[in-house]
């Protein structure tokens, strides 16, 4: 005769649980159900397009405008494009004005919620400069696929900020991140930029702007250093924060970047065949 056991939560369990969550609540302040929600959220879609990314589901835009696209040629001249700079520059204000705003809606005097603002608006501001100034563009955007990541963009820098402003008030978190995450923003836009000036200074003038193999700086251990330089922007931006949704923005958009970067290593073996094979995609010596 079997004998039937069903497992409770003992106490050892439940200490176990409490304990993981007290050290959890050590570096986060403490989640309300809609940052949970927004949290989960925001992973799950930067997560799963980073997948789709790497299995040749690419983002339209750059280098993979219309690569891999199925529609017809009748359905592509009906979507609508426009010149990459002007795309480009446009998808990035609106998070840079939500950074900006949020001085003037959330003018509360917190260091942490000032560190962060300033952040937010520094990055996108410097993105709208170097899309306007900097980056030499040969191609269109689709509006659709522009309107896609002007959202994304901008929903994220909101929701970060607003979960910063429910923030104010509360206890500070036990390990105090600010310190790092200072560092790790100002080595990530120094490091973007420096990157994507490289970038620019590979492309041909005049009408005929070639893709070349990126060289200097780290494009000689991986592919896409301005992409690991983004992921450290966006971990400053969570270090500074520590809210769950930071950390997960910041992780869903590392998941994103390796998977578009795996993609861009591709595209760059596929089109020339004296491409270095020991470059990596994002992360030298590893990926």
């Amino acid at each position: 005769m079997h004998k039937l056991f069903l497992r409770f939560p003992n106490k050892e369990s439940e200490e176990n649980l409490w304990g993981k969550k007290m050290a959890l609540l050590k570096f986060l302040f403490p989640p309300t159900l809609f940052v949970t929600a927004t949290s989960l959220a925001s992973f799950t879609t930067m997560a799963s397009a980073g997948l789709s990314e790497f299995r040749g589901k690419n983002v339209q835009y750059s280098k993979f405008f219309n690569v891999g696209s199925k529609a017809s040629d009748a359905d592509k001249s009906n979507n609508s494009t426009l010149p990459s700079r002007v795309a480009m520059a446009t998808l990035y204000t609106p998070a840079f004005l939500a950074g900006v705003s949020s001085f003037a809606i959330f003018p509360e005097e917190n260091l942490r919620f000032l560190l962060l603002k300033s952040a937010i608006s520094i990055h996108f501001f410097k993105r709208v400069l170097e899309s306007c100034f900097v980056h030499k563009y040969s191609g269109e955007m689709g509006v659709e696929t522009m309107m896609t990541i002007l959202s994304s963009y901008f929903i994220s820098s909101a929701v970060m900020i607003f979960t910063q402003h429910l923030t104010v008030g509360l206890p500070e978190p036990a390990i105090d991140l600010k310190t790092p995450g200072i560092v790790l923003f100002m080595i990530g836009i120094t490091g973007n930029f420096y990157h994507h000036f490289l970038l620019s200074k590979l492309r041909n003038e005049g009408p005929n702007k070639e893709y070349k193999i990126p060289r200097g700086g780290l494009f000689g251990f991986v592919v896409c250093p301005h992409y690991l330089f983004e992921v450290s922007i966006f971990w400053g931006f969570a270090f500074i924060s520590q809210t769950l949704f930071s950390f997960a923005y910041a992780m869903g958009t590392s998941c994103y970047l390796l998977g578009r970067s795996y993609a861009t290593r591709r595209w760059y073996l596929s089109k020339f065949e004296e491409f270095p094979h020991n470059v990596k995609s994002m992360i030298p010596f590893l990926f």
